[in-house]
């Protein structure tokens, strides 16, 4: 049937009638073929509604594609919709639209087969304004418009609502900040189960998040609409091993309660791995993406489990899963959380504070690090990068190593009076097991990785952020 001229798109719904749909693997994209467009009024096609008219599979696509041009019409994005189908006692299939929580679209399909409804429609929901096929390589009867084929919705897809668990930690605050500036305010929540300061509160959102709380977390997710949510909640390496069962429970039952609800809302993920996830058996230097890890650590431990998990749930549900190990971060914003990398961060205080510095590790322990800027834009380019880019689901990011005798000698450069003892505790263990070298070129590779921070830069950035803490 011909195209008729399409008229005031307040007014009139635009309906594709898919009468054949080849699924091609170039990435994340749904080609539509013979397909006939044609517009109906809204009013009127629900009047002459039959269910026993109903064609089960070439209805639901229909369907899909007209809320999908709906919401394109109205410069929306259909980014994490999902679909839902349940039967009813009379046996009609009804379909649910959901968006965080939330029904968008409720319509009965008529009498058929569960089993039989394509499988591609949930799909299709994601997919079908990613990315469309050039026009001139296919039959003249795929005769998508314009209008809708170069949507704003396209061009400027709507910005990301992120939930940060743990976000009160090193990295939350400093992460929060950037999203805030690239995303806006009111579409980053930040979260932990302790009182915001007035800074933090003035920033934008912040709320009480326990992640050991499966229900005050769901209607978290479903009340602020989340499509990205930020893990950090967990127990560092040295206070995980003075605590096994509550870090199990933090780091392992709340991991597996955020897991779910990604899931069952088809959120982006993204949980922090480590270089504790490795251990004495795996190679130390360099240490690559895949190899032997077993951790001595709960904390490495927990994080070989997240990564295993959310691999699994990647390829056994289709979660949009996305992970880095982590060096030992160094900032000085906040206060050391408890890790065994911590010393690289006190050193900066103790020098301006009081000249001395007690090392807990031995002087010759070199470690992979970096610098927090270097760090929380590396998460972000992860999460901004397409996921056709991603052949692993968990990435090595590195900048540099070095050991604690190299930054004292890097810190006088700044604090030239500064003193340095070297007295090892049960932390030198944890250490000992770790990687020296991460090597990580595959992030380099597949979505462009690359630091900015060496050893200089980052000794001068932390006595630049932490001296006005000690100076009148």
């Amino acid at each position: 049937m011909a195209r008729q001229a399409l008229p005031n798109i307040h007014t009139w719904e635009l309906y594709y009638s898919v009468t054949h749909i080849v699924r091609r693997m170039i990435p994340q994209c749904l080609f539509l073929c013979s397909v006939h467009v044609f517009v109906l009024e809204y009013e009127a096609f629900k009047s002459q509604l039959k269910t026993s008219s109903l064609i089960g599979g070439q209805y639901l696509v229909t369907l899909t594609c007209r809320v999908v041009c709906r919401q394109w019409s109205l410069k929306r994005s259909t980014s994490g919709w999902d679909l839902d189908t349940y039967s009813t006692k009379t046996g009609i299939i009804v379909c649910r639209f959901i968006s965080g929580g939330y029904n968008v679209e409720k319509v009965r399909v008529g009498k058929m087969v569960k089993e039989k409804i394509p499988k591609l429609c949930s799909r299709l929901l994601n997919t079908f304004h990613a990315k469309l096929p050039d026009q001139k390589k296919f039959s003249t009867s795929c005769v998508l418009h314009n209008r809708f084929l170069s949507t704003d919705a396209e061009k400027n897809p709507s910005p990301p609502r992120v939930l940060i668990t743990g976000s009160l930690g090193q990295l939350g605050i400093g992460l929060a900040k950037k999203l805030r500036a690239r995303y806006g305010a009111e579409n980053i929540i930040m979260s932990d189960i302790i009182r915001g300061s007035k800074d933090i509160l003035d920033a934008g959102p912040y709320i009480y998040a326990d992640i050991l709380d499966f229900k005050n977390l769901q209607e978290i997710i479903v009340n602020y609409r989340i499509d990205w949510l930020i893990h950090f909640s967990a127990l560092l390496s040295a206070v995980g091993e003075s605590n096994v069962p509550l870090a199990m429970r933090v780091n392992i039952e709340g991991l597996h309660n955020v897991m779910e609800l990604a899931k069952q809302y088809r959120l982006k993920i993204f949980v922090p791995s480590t270089i504790g996830a490795f251990g004495p058996d795996s190679p130390r230097n360099p240490t690559p993406d895949l190899c032997v890890q077993r951790p001595r650590t709960i904390y490495g431990v927990s994080k070989v489990h997240a990564e295993l998990l959310g691999e699994y749930y990647h390829f056994k549900y289709g979660l949009d899963f996305r992970s880095l190990r982590f060096p030992g971060v160094i900032s000085g914003d906040t206060a050391p959380g408890g890790g065994t990398t911590d010393y690289a961060v006190v050193i900066f205080h103790e020098a301006l504070r009081t000249g001395r510095f007690k090392c807990y590790l031995r002087k010759d322990t070199k470690l992979p690090m970096m610098y927090i800027e270097d760090c929380l834009r590396s998460l972000i380019e992860l999460m901004e990068a397409p996921n056709e880019c991603l052949k692993l689901r968990t990435y090595n990011v590195a900048a540099i190593s070095f050991t604690p005798e190299e930054l004292a000698k890097a810190v006088k450069k700044h604090v030239p009076n500064l003193e340095v003892e070297y007295v090892p505790d049960h932390r030198q263990a944890i250490a000992d097991s770790w990687p020296q070298v991460f090597e990580d070129i595959n992030a380099r590779k597949d979505w462009g990785w690359k630091h900015e921070y060496g050893l200089e830069e980052l000794c001068s950035a932390m006595i630049d952020v932490t001296k006005p803490y000690y100076t009148k």
